[in-house]
């Protein structure tokens, strides 16, 4: 009988981050593989994780799904703010600061520094006004979010780097805050089916994890 036909991502995550994709007893591991569909193996010592799926098997989106939340984990979110990735709707992008600043470790320290601002204040403000999930995890600045929350996210971590003050930023911040909940009440207006669920969920913000390792770090 023939091998069935799999598919199959081959990908790569920081060694110190494989324990945390793992999980106690493989917990956190089991969870991804179990909402998307797919077979996980992580190599602990070389970071290497390879994500596979039966061809013609559950959703075929599930492995791109399980790529992303992976990445988000390796990128230094927690698995808990890494699994909004599992909503229809969310997904990642991830800033390679080098990109900007090249490989003068001084910059990049005093850029990330601007960027989570002190404890970890500036990081709040643009998760707050962008309903995004950010993670400053080694060269890399990591956004998690709808489309137009991310494009909003990136262009003030943007300002950052190229050196604006961070009451300029946050000014910003607030505008296009404003604009997005135009866009949401514009959008629940087209469609007042789904106001009354909508509703339900507005205000809710993610709350950056004091102390998670990774996200904070410098």
């Amino acid at each position: 009988m023939a091998e069935a036909a799999m598919s199959r991502i081959y990908m790569k995550i920081p060694v110190e981050r494989t324990g945390v994709l793992i999980g106690e007893s493989g917990g956190t591991k089991s969870e991804v593989e179990k909402g998307t569909g797919t077979k996980i193996t992580v190599d602990g010592k070389s970071g290497e994780v390879v994500i596979e799926t039966e061809a013609g098997k559950g959703d075929p989106s599930g492995i791109l799904k399980a790529r992303d939340i992976i990445t988000a984990i390796g990128r230094g979110f927690s698995p808990q703010r890494a699994f909004r990735l599992f909503t229809d709707g969310q997904m990642i992008e991830v800033v390679d600061l080098k990109e900007a600043l090249g490989d003068s470790r001084n910059q990049l320290l005093r850029v990330k520094g601007r960027i989570i601002g002190e404890n970890g204040k500036t990081r709040r403000i643009i998760e707050k006004l962008t309903g995004t999930a950010v993670s400053v995890y080694g060269h890399t600045v990591s956004v998690i979010g709808e489309y137009d929350e991310i494009l909003v996210a990136k262009e003030a971590i943007a300002m950052l780097v190229k050196g604006a003050m961070h009451g300029a930023v946050y000014k910003y911040l607030n505008s296009a805050h404003l604009e997005l909940k135009k866009k949401r009440l514009s959008l629940w207006e087209k469609k007042p089916e789904l106001k009354e669920g909508l509703r339900k969920g507005e205000g809710e913000s993610v709350q950056a994890t004091e102390g998670e390792r990774g996200e904070g770090e410098y």
